[in-house]
């Protein structure tokens, strides 16, 4: 048996804010973000929640995968922006598209979320506990950002990406090239004690029996040079971790589907490994950093658009606040 990839799913809302329309809040320009980040857009909420958002990515990713929500059996939702602390946003995903069946939880990896619901999912159905999951990762980061910070708030945008995965079996899973569809390697890390370098409070200590009264800020926090530093060295580090596990080498990936947080760190990322950066796709230029929805968004949007064939060897990698970062190479 194998854990595939059966069908993905994406949901953005309907508002663009350019580069010009940034300008217009910050002091800042559409040359100035563009030459540092790649960003050109990226779609804000007015009333989208990450709930909504991650209901209709999930409803998308059942259609395309031709299943249905009554025979799914297990719910995860990566999320670091959910609008209630409970219930849990996959409980409320699991409401509305009508899922009795499943179990339901959400897990708080930041950009790295995707990926670590994911391996979550195929620790899961490895052990044959489930034979199908939806994972998906959503975001409405702009309720976090401070719209005065010219150095965050330019970067995130609003979003929701699914997939569907089941376990079939290998006969089934081979394809014409030889390849077996499937997930064949997994690497996740978290570093702790650099935590800190980006941050966002939540509620503080605040009770009638407590003194201090301070409360952490309700903002994105970044230290952009530590954060670039982590990922420009960790990234190429747990790729190329993975691909030993998966005993294949760089020639091998056909597409190399990574967190769009900043096309510099994506450039840096492939020189390192010594990759053509033509197999690394962006679509950050039109959406922006969403967190844990970038990777499941880039891979819906190849899916949709035809640029994936089945039996290509695609490496899903990204990095976030944790700080945490992983990587997982499959066979589509």
């Amino acid at each position: 048996m194998t854990v595939k990839i059966s069908g993905t799913g994406s949901a953005l809302p309907e508002k663009t804010v350019t580069n010009f329309d940034m300008a217009k809040l910050v002091d800042t320009s559409d040359e100035w973000i563009r030459e540092r980040t790649g960003i050109a857009e990226r779609r804000i909420s007015t009333k989208d929640t990450v709930s909504t958002l991650a209901a209709k990515a999930c409803q998308a990713a059942l259609e395309n995968a031709g299943a249905s929500a009554e025979e799914v059996e297990l719910i995860i939702v990566a999320t670091c922006s959910p609008e209630l602390l409970l219930p849990c946003c996959a409980c409320q995903v699991q409401s509305v598209i009508g899922a009795p069946h499943a179990v339901a939880f959400d897990i708080n990896a930041a950009c790295s979320g995707f990926l670590f619901a994911l391996n979550t999912a195929y620790a899961y159905m490895n052990t044959g506990l489930y034979k199908n999951a939806l994972i998906v990762g959503s975001e409405v980061l702009s309720k976090l950002v401070d719209w005065s910070d010219r150095s965050t708030c330019v970067l995130f945008g609003d979003g929701a990406g699914a997939a569907y995965i089941q376990t079939v079996k290998d006969e089934e899973a081979l394809c014409e090239n030889g390849r077996h569809s499937g997930i064949e390697s997994i690497v996740q890390g978290s570093d702790g004690s650099k935590g800190m370098v980006l941050s966002c409070g939540e509620r503080g200590v605040s009770n009638p029996f407590a003194n201090d009264s301070e409360q952490p800020s309700k903002y994105i926090h970044m230290d952009g040079q530590e954060v670039y530093k982590f990922a420009t060295r960790q990234v190429p580090a747990c790729i190329s971790e993975a691909l030993n596990k998966a005993g294949i080498g760089v020639d091998d990936v056909d597409k190399f589907v990574l967190h769009q947080a900043n096309v510099r760190i994506i450039e840096s990322v492939a020189k390192r490994l010594k990759a053509d950066i033509s197999k690394f796709p962006m679509n950050l230029d039109r959406v922006g950093n969403m967190s844990s929805a970038t990777i499941p968004v880039l891979l819906d949007e190849l899916n949709r658009s035809g640029q994936l064939k089945r039996g290509d060897r695609l490496v899903l990698s990204g990095f976030g606040a944790g700080l945490t970062y992983g990587a997982s190479v499959i066979v589509w």
